[in-house]
């Protein structure tokens, strides 16, 4: 299929433009219809568009899931719910990917088949999860623990935020107060300083030095860092290998790494958790949640674990080898898989990381804070001892 951009007008004679997948004109056309509208023009979309490669928001998603979850359970047909939840959305784009859904269900297609058209919108996990609820019909309760799923990922997001926003405010009143006075500051100071005739410092020499670089060359200043972080961005993207590194290294970053492997394996766990109780066997579920942690080593890992499963290794003693878990997570499972309850241990999992992942942010950012006022002091110190030793050293020299 393709994505069409369509202008279009309905009962009441008023004009309707949006976009709409279809196999041809003739087909848009037909879909329009059903949707009560007269197609006036529809031409195909060149650059993709929502339908072919792009998201929606989660919170849209998680009202999605809830809205579909009670009016399945009320015993509302899928069709009847989706053109309801169709014609409540405010999201132009989201509401065509649910008009595209309800023309594939009406041409025969299962909702998790529809799903599976917009990978972009429903990614792989979220459609084996409505596959597997339509397989052993309970659709609702996996509708309702994708709801629970996409609230607790949208609060770990936050919090992740939350970690990051403070200390990049800070970077940046940081460097625009070294900025203002390398650049504006110190050169005023620094012509009085010589015209006193004074022995210069080394310390103050070293500041001179710094502010007259800055003054000539602050372009480069700002400059070098982001064609770095551009550079190291393209070579993550296109060279496996660098990939690698740079996922490895940041999961080594002291503080924030072991945050970052706590908040992965907590979405794995939380995520394989529903998985294999929705009915999906242990390995489908482990290979389906490779590409959701969003790291390069803790995939390899994943890997790992789902080959020693299918060599015949147990759940508990694969996890163990590889060494994603510590062993009070590794005794959870063990104890989850002894008594046939692996779904309920692996949410205890997910529990008592998203739990450790809030107390470390809360400990880190409760670091942060003197950390860079400590650092915005010492820069205010150099100044200030670089340009007032000079002066109190020639004031002290005066004879009354």
């Amino acid at each position: 299929m393709a994505l069409y951009s369509y202008k279009a007008m309905d009962v009441s004679g008023r004009m309707v433009f949006g976009r709409l997948d279809a196999i041809n004109p003739v087909d848009l056309e037909m879909r329009l219809k059903r949707l009560e509208l007269d197609m006036i023009t529809g031409d195909p979309v060149k650059q993709g568009g929502l339908l072919s490669g792009g998201a929606v928001p989660r919170r849209e998603l998680i009202n999605f899931c809830f809205h579909l979850d009670q009016l399945t359970r009320a015993g509302v047909p899928i069709i009847e719910s989706l053109t309801d939840l169709r014609d409540s959305l405010e999201t132009p784009r989201f509401r065509e990917v649910i008009a595209s859904l309800i023309e594939s269900i009406e041409g025969g297609k299962t909702l998790s088949q529809a799903m599976g058209e917009h990978p972009k919108v429903f990614d792989e996990v979220f459609t084996s999860l409505i596959r597997a609820g339509e397989d052993t019909g309970n659709l609702p309760d996996v509708l309702k623990n994708l709801t629970e799923s996409l609230k607790w990922q949208d609060e770990l997001t936050s919090h992740t935020k939350k970690l990051l926003m403070y200390p990049a405010f800070m970077g940046v009143v940081v460097v625009s107060v070294f900025f203002f006075m390398m650049i504006y500051l110190v050169p005023k100071m620094v012509s009085f300083i010589k015209n006193m005739g004074q022995q210069i410092p080394m310390q103050t020499k070293i500041l001179i030095y710094t502010s007259d670089f800055m003054v000539h060359y602050w372009y480069i200043v700002l400059l070098v860092p982001i064609l770095v972080a551009g550079g190291l961005t393209i070579a993550v993207r296109t060279n496996l290998t660098a990939k690698h590194k740079f996922d490895a290294f940041k999961l080594n970053v002291p503080l924030l790494g072991d945050i970052l492997r706590k908040i992965i394996l907590s979405r794995f766990a939380g995520i394989f958790a529903m998985m294999y109780g929705s009915g999906i066997s242990i390995l489908d579920s482990i290979r389906t949640t490779e590409d959701v942690v969003g790291n390069v080593v803790i995939k390899e890992g994943l890997q790992k674990v789902g080959q020693l499963i299918a060599d015949g290794q147990n759940v508990t003693v694969a996890f163990q080898n590889v060494g994603l878990f510590p062993p009070l997570v590794i005794r959870m499972l063990r104890v989850g898989e002894n008594t046939g309850a692996l779904d309920a241990a692996l949410l205890n999992v997910s529990y008592f990381y998203n739990r450790d992942v809030k107390e470390s942010i809360e400990r880190v950012q409760a670091m942060i804070e003197p950390a860079m006022t400590m650092i915005v002091g010492v820069i205010l110190g150099w100044v200030m001892l670089s340009v007032l030793g000079p002066i109190y050293d020639t004031i002290s020299k005066l004879k009354i």
